[in-house]
């Protein structure tokens, strides 16, 4: 039913709306009061996924209890070209965002709890922070006059400093949480999984344990696409989903290839049949993900198999 669906394209300082009423900008310091209105017709509100700038939006649906559904930039921007609208402004999007969540089945994505959200935030930062240090040892490499690298160490020793700082505040943030804590120890007893990785899995993907395994695998972006046309069979290829947990999942799965025997067997047997060494892992990643998804949703610890 499109009366009481709206559409949202989100920006820094506001929103676009379109909706029953047409088309409408709505300021940050508004939102809580556009909630309550959506809240109080019965409405449910779809918005595209933006970097961060949708939190404050988030936020405010989730507080007044209004159903939000949060959308692909690419799928939006592909639904709307299947429309023939190819023009792209706030509006238009808005509205083909509205007219996407009103034809099509999309999940709810539930309100996040205030620790969930308040590990997300010390997760990205720990992952900026890394990769600020990662470039420094880049370019400490590529130096050597005294005082440049003099430079570049100051700034890589206060970067694992920083690095330390915050993943002090992400044990607190989990040690406060007893949902946090429990899943954390339950991802703790999965081969491969450990510290980073189980906080990667509660912050960047906090749907664990309520997904079937396509989905968990489609969500992770590593669940392997086929790519065929006619008589011809293309490669499976793996993409889309949450890459930075996906990074973080690669090396888990590595691990756990090397130390656990039945991941391990697994790994040799896809090899023997004639996977490359990568595609193997991948397949180690993606079953291991599927397990610590069963995991959680049963509320059991990692059993070998």
């Amino acid at each position: 039913m499109m009366e009481n669906v709206f559409g949202v394209d989100v920006a820094k300082a506001w929103v676009d709306v379109v909706g029953p009423d047409g088309h409408e900008r709505v300021g940050n310091d508004d939102l809580k009061a556009f909630a309550l209105r959506v809240g109080k017709a019965g409405g449910r509100v779809a918005f595209e996924a933006s970097g961060g700038y949708e939190t404050p939006l988030r936020t405010a649906l989730g507080s007044a209890g209004v159903p939000a559904i949060r959308v692909n930039p690419r799928r939006a921007r592909a639904f709307a070209t299947s429309l023939g609208r190819l023009a792209k402004t706030d509006r238009v999007d808005a509205g083909a965002i509205r007219e996407m969540a009103a034809r099509l089945d999309l999940p709810e994505c539930p309100p996040e709890t205030k620790e969930v959200s308040q590990l997300k935030a010390l997760q990205l930062r720990r992952r900026q922070m890394v990769e600020d240090a990662k470039r420094e040892k880049i370019r400490l490499s590529q130096t050597f006059d005294k005082g440049t690298r003099a430079s570049v160490m100051r700034v890589m020793r206060l970067l694992q400093r920083e690095i330390d700082s915050i993943e002090a505040a992400i044990s607190r943030c989990i040690a406060g949480s007893e949902d946090l804590r429990s899943k954390a120890a339950l991802l703790r007893t999965a081969p491969g999984v450990g510290p980073v990785s189980a906080t990667a899995l509660l912050a960047e993907m906090p749907e664990l344990g309520t997904l079937t395994p396509r989905q968990v695998a489609a969500l992770a972006g590593v669940a392997p696409m086929a790519r065929d046309s006619g008589v011809r069979t293309g490669k499976r290829r793996i993409g889309g989903g949450r890459k930075s947990l996906r990074d973080v999942l690669y090396m888990a799965g590595l691990s756990a290839a090397r130390h656990d025997p039945s991941l391990r067997a697994f790994s040799d047997r896809l090899k023997a049949n004639g996977k490359a060494p990568k595609q193997a892992i991948i397949a180690v990643t993606r079953k291991l993900l599927i397990i610590l998804n069963a995991m959680i949703r049963e509320n059991r610890p990692y059993q070998p198999t």
